[in-house]
């Protein structure tokens, strides 16, 4: 390849790094959007690239100088260090997961559903018929069944122990997030069978609380961490049956390409989801069961945890998103 003709080949992608280092300067990486920054990463592995091409064909050559020069420029600001790696992180907070979150809603939707109508179902079930929820739940929740029907619940938690089931709650939600994510590389099929699981075994256990008498009893302990919780496990189960449509329909991609761009969405909402667990674990592990806090302020905390939860899902990062469509 003659000289002219990379430069020719190449010169769009120099150009486009060229503008994003331009937009970075003065106020540094937080004037580019995350998109940007993820594409800044790119441009600037495939300049090395090119870099390392002209020193062997080109050494010597303007071209060449050029190139060393926009490396050395772009390495300045991809590898900052913490203060990139912050403003990265506090992007991605403030619209990285919202945006990303509205782009797959229709997943998350359709796992939401998945959860709440076999919930419905075993709710009614439960509760006209308590005697369904003996084949209807699981051998380790039937266990829980004779406590119900005595009308004493589980939910009270010593609190010397409060820390410790915190913990344990913690990492429980958040394996199974991750495996409603990761049941997606099997055609989205173990991701629906987890939803509906789980769905199956909440609805069962409200239907029978409420049957004897001792539904609000629980759903006052459930409510100060449940929205949170749920809708959590509600985004690991949509970016699941991402990765499960990306395999099944990909589209005019092949099926690898496809996989690739839903798991780079995919694996930004199960990382969003994390802290969400840990606030949910907190709360069920210290206000949920706290005999000293009224049921007037559990169901206050629960719902309004849910409304500012979804107040930024949907609303954080629009003016942005918007700004750098421009």
């Amino acid at each position: 390849m003659r000289v002219d003709q990379f430069y020719a080949s190449r010169q769009a992608d120099w150009r486009a790094l060229t503008q994003l280092l331009e937009r970075s300067q003065g106020g540094g990486v937080q004037r580019l959007s995350y998109e940007e920054i993820d594409r800044l990463s790119r441009l600037y592995r495939a300049a090395t690239s090119d870099l390392a091409l002209a020193q062997r064909d080109f050494p010597g050559h303007k071209v060449t100088i050029y190139l060393n020069q926009l490396v050395a420029r772009a390495h300045a600001v991809v590898y900052r260090g913490e203060p990139m790696a912050y403003n990265r992180l506090l992007r991605f907070a403030t619209t990285g997961f919202p945006r990303t979150y509205r782009q797959a809603f229709p997943f998350i939707l359709t796992a939401t559903l998945l959860f709440l109508l076999p919930a419905l179902i075993a709710g009614l079930g439960a509760g006209l018929q308590p005697e369904s929820a003996r084949w209807l739940l699981p051998e380790y929740v039937q266990e829980l069944i004779p406590d119900i029907e005595g009308q004493d619940l589980w939910t009270d938690i010593p609190v010397h122990e409060r820390p410790y089931a915190s913990s344990f709650i913690m990492q429980n939600n958040i394996q199974v997030a991750f495996l409603a994510f990761g049941g997606g590389v099997l055609l989205g099929l173990y991701t629906v069978w987890i939803m509906v699981f789980n769905g199956l075994i909440l609805g069962g256990i409200t239907g029978l609380t409420a049957h004897y008498g001792v539904g609000f009893e629980l759903w006052t302990f459930v409510i100060g961490h449940g929205i949170i919780e749920l809708s959590t496990i509600f985004i690991a189960g949509g970016s699941g049956l991402m990765l499960g449509w990306a395999i099944v329909r990909p589209g005019l991609m092949s099926r690898r390409d496809a996989l690739t761009v839903a798991a780079r969405k995919s694996v930004r909402l199960v990382i969003g989801c994390v802290p969400l667990l840990v606030i949910a674990g907190v709360i069920e592990g210290f206000i949920s069961p706290a005999e000293g806090v009224p049921w007037p302020v559990k169901w206050g905390i629960g719902l309004g945890s849910g409304v500012l939860l979804y107040a930024y899902l949907f609303l954080a990062g629009r003016r942005e998103g918007a700004a750098s469509l421009q």
